[in-house]
C-alpha cells in the first residue's frame, strides 16, 4: 500500500531529516518525494510504500500527530487510492 505525506510549516532546519528518520526507523519507504518554499512556507510531498512496515496507517498518522506537534508543522497522511481519487478531474 502505498500513502501521500504532505508536511507544510514555517521553514527551519531538520524537517526532512526528521520525517525521513521516522519512516526509516519503520520501514516505510520513500518512493518519491518533493519540497519546495512557498511564500516562506516549507511544502512537501512524499509518496511512501508501506508494504514492509512495521506499524499501521493509524499508527503512522498518530505519530506523525506527535512528531507535527514537536516541529510545528502540519503533516497529514492519506492512501494513495483516496489521494487519487480526490484529484481526479
Amino acid at each position: 500500500m502505498n500513502a501521500i505525506i504532505t508536511v507544510v510549516g514555517s521553514d527551519k532546519v531538520g524537517i526532512i531529516a526528521k520525517v525521513s528518520q521516522f519512516l526509516s526507523e519503520h520501514k516505510i519507504n520513500i518512493a518519491d518525494i518533493t519540497q519546495t518554499i512557498l511564500s516562506g512556507n516549507f511544502v512537501m510531498m512524499m509518496m511512501v510504500d508501506l508494504a514492509a512496515s512495521d506499524i499501521s496507517i493509524d499508527e503512522l498518522r498518530n505519530a506523525m500527530e506527535d512528531l507535527s506537534s514537536d516541529m510545528g508543522v502540519e503533516i497529514n497522511i492519506m492512501s494513495e487510492k483516496v489521494f487519487s481519487a480526490m484529484h481526479r478531474v
